[in-house]
């Protein structure tokens, strides 16, 4: 089997790709920027070319070449600052590129980056978990389009026979992690290089899920002939950010972290209580214990800057 990966040598990619070497499949990996991971330790396995998922004819030069029977895209642009247009045409008009290009190669199943921004801020619901069933409150440029980039998926599925297959990322971290979502990451990553960071919140709540995880999940469901659900929701780690600074300071007790208040943040707090139990049912995954991926955290921190690991506590 082989998996074309789009956006391969991206944060969550890069990870996405050993994993899939690991259980015996062929990747092709496109993406616009394919020097910023090396592969080549994993040899003849994986083939590296270069694309652009918002030029049709690239898209569907590398499904076509690399005849692949699974196709996982993970490019997309995180945020709402951008240009429409800009915007538009990665998140949006990319998104189809690929549905269509494994549509016209008759792709045996199709997993893409869905995001918890679909669900908005967690006030809609209240105190509880959001499911996959429940209605989509995202109102935001990246919400919107991820919510349409569901609808799109359900409209090839119907009109094709296809499957295609959603996963909802929470917060995803990491120490290399520099786009989007990045409160959460600095509040570690920052003290880790003996830095000060402050945020307006302590309430302020995230559901962070370390980007390992995240790619493990990926794999699963990408590897799946027939997943159950079009839309998975990954879960992760309900958490404030005053408590993540708690878990830094049982490793770096001088860590400098600071807070304009301690209440305000979780009204306004985006969705951060996650049903997952559809995942967990179906691809039985389990994830490691958040505070063990803050100190892998730190250590990934400062085996960059050459410093020695913090052993846990």
């Amino acid at each position: 089997m082989t998996v074309l990966v789009i956006g391969g040598t991206g944060f969550i990619g890069r990870r996405v790709v050993p994993l899939l070497v690991a259980r015996g499949q062929g990747v092709v990996c496109m993406d616009i920027n394919p020097g910023t991971a090396d592969y080549g330790p994993l040899g003849d396995k994986v083939k590296v070319v270069k694309g652009d998922v918002t030029q049709f004819d690239d898209v569907m030069s590398a499904t076509l070449e690399s005849r692949a029977t699974r196709v996982l895209n993970l490019s997309y642009q995180i945020g709402s600052d951008w240009p429409p247009h800009f915007a538009t045409k990665l998140n949006v008009v990319g998104m189809d590129n690929c549905f269509e290009a494994a549509r016209l190669c008759a792709v045996e199943h199709t997993v893409f980056a869905s995001s918890l921004a679909v669900n908005g801020q967690q006030s809609h619901y209240g105190e509880r978990p959001v499911t996959e069933a429940d209605f989509r409150h995202g109102d935001y440029q990246y919400a919107v389009h991820k919510i349409f980039n569901e609808w799109q998926a359900k409209d090839y599925t119907d009109k094709f026979g296809m499957t295609i297959t959603a996963v909802r990322p929470a917060n995803v971290t990491g120490y290399d992690k520099v786009r989007g979502s990045v409160d959460h990451v600095n509040c570690i990553t920052q003290p880790a290089r003996g830095m000060s960071i402050s945020f307006p919140f302590r309430d302020a709540m995230r559901c962070p899920i370390h980007v390992d995880d995240i790619a493990e999940v990926f794999v699963r469901v990408v590897l799946t002939d027939k997943p159950k659900h079009a839309v998975y929701n990954s879960g992760g780690t309900s958490i404030s950010l005053g408590t993540l600074a708690d878990l830094v300071r049982e490793f770096l007790p001088t860590a400098d972290i600071r807070f304009g208040k301690d209440a305000g943040g979780r009204d306004i707090s985006g969705n951060h209580l996650i049903d997952n139990s559809r995942l967990v049912g179906e691809f039985g995954v389990q994830y490691a214990p958040f505070r063990q991926r803050v100190l892998q955290i730190i250590n990934e921190v400062r085996q960059d800057e050459g410093k020695p690991p913090i052993a846990d506590r």
